[in-house]
């Protein structure tokens, strides 16, 4: 990537400590570390909590530079409930913005026009802009596929499947994704979906997301969590992240009520998102499990040992349109995953053997996974350690960036 000049266009971007934004921004700074010229267009931070971050400006661009990155943050819509119409004028809202700074990017003189222009979907709607920019400038499209938002919202009942939206949906989706020149996404059960929602194979490229090298285990820092919450020595389950439709996330509730009799098993839950009310409400007065705030990425390593199993729910039809990025430090943590979804997916082939499957909304199957682990520390060692050596061995950072980078070198 040596002198390229690279535009990366996305959403989501750091400082939002989980999801998308970790990885464009390790994206954006691994191949300004290989050479290229890049500049980010990004988004207002808000995710997970859905509120602006204090200190950035909800209504004006602004440019800055960031850990050696031009990035230029636009203004756009964040709907505090992000329901469906909601969430549609968020994503167009943030196309409709970036194409400013954009035209600016792809209007320059000749010597400074990106010559790869990457964007990163969600938003899939700023497909559309970061095309432009890229024709203007006589650039190359890079698509990278996140999620696929458009059956993630029929999945979780944003959109009636048979009815006018989602046709008209499904049209725009495809439509879009084949305007790249290469189209990646995170895994290879994605990889195909892309081929069969109509591009040509030869243009997918598999760009998984990585373990974080920030989130070394912590075993100071775990006890120290342990003390502050109150937690001794019981074995704990814990859920981080998002708390929203997708992840299914309310049969940890029914599956700690179902295990309220084991005094000895916690479940721990830290997210923001709009479901967390509901998720609090639903878990009022059961005494095995704690609710706290999504921790700070300095305290994410020691989150990470203080589990003793990693809790990764998915709701039925779901686990293909997205692997959870946050799968990629449960496995580098060396503890048991304990997933819920279907056999032949994606999820399901990550986890197998190096954790525990139940099937998605079965909470006693849940529950009875969550039981067998914590009453064999044995096997829990052993699922572990086959955890982090898997993490290794397909979710290293280096090997997948300079994949990356040469397919982006051919390209």
């Amino acid at each position: 990537m040596k002198h390229r000049r690279v535009l990366i266009i996305g959403l989501n971007y750091a400082p939002e400590p989980v999801g998308i934004g970790p990885y464009t921004q390790g994206l954006a700074e691994a191949l300004a570390g290989q050479g290229a010229a890049v500049e980010v267009i990004a988004g207002q931070p808000y995710y997970p909590q859905w509120r602006p971050y204090p200190g950035y400006s909800a209504s004006a661009w602004r440019t800055a530079t960031e850990n050696g990155i031009a990035i230029t943050r636009c203004p756009h819509y964040i709907p505090a409930d992000p329901g469906g119409a909601r969430r549609i004028v968020h994503l167009a809202s943030f196309a409709l913005s970036a194409l400013i700074p954009a035209l600016g990017r792809a209007l320059r003189p000749r010597e400074r026009q990106p010559q790869l222009v990457i964007t990163v979907a969600p938003a899939l709607l700023g497909v559309f802009t970061a095309w432009i920019a890229a024709r203007l400038s006589g650039g190359q499209l890079w698509i990278h596929v996140q999620d696929f938002e458009v059956e993630a919202a029929l999945a979780t009942g944003l959109l009636k499947p048979q009815g006018l939206p989602a046709r008209l949906a499904r049209w725009v989706e495809a439509r879009l994704l084949r305007l790249g020149d290469r189209v990646s996404t995170i895994s290879p059960q994605m990889c195909a979906k892309l081929a069969d929602k109509g591009i040509a194979r030869e243009r997918v490229v598999e760009l998984r997301n990585w373990a974080d090298a920030r989130f070394v285990p912590d075993a100071a820092g775990a006890e120290q969590i342990r003390r502050e919450w109150g937690l001794g020595q019981r074995l704990v389950a814990l859920y981080s992240g998002n708390i929203a439709r997708k992840q299914g996330i309310e049969i940890l509730v029914e599956a700690a009520r179902l295990l309220e009799h084991r005094t000895d098993i916690a479940f721990v839950i830290c997210g923001e998102g709009p479901n967390r009310a509901a998720l609090e409400a639903q878990a009022d007065g059961l005494t095995n499990i704690q609710l706290h705030d999504l921790q700070p990425a300095e305290r994410m390593g020691a989150m990470l040992a203080m589990a003793d199993l990693h809790l990764l729910p998915q709701i039925a039809g779901a686990a293909d349109l997205v692997l959870p990025s946050k799968l990629t430090n449960m496995l580098a943590s060396a503890r048991p995953v304990v997933a819920t979804t279907e056999p032949g997916t994606g999820l399901y082939a990550e986890v197998e053997g190096c954790g525990a499957l139940s099937p998605p909304g079965e909470a006693a199957a849940l529950a009875a996974s969550i039981v067998r682990l914590a009453d064999d520390p044995v096997l829990r060692a052993k699922l572990g350690a086959e955890a982090r050596r898997r993490a290794e061995e397909r979710w290293s950072k280096d090997a997948i960036i300079a994949r990356a980078v040469s397919e982006m070198d051919r390209l």
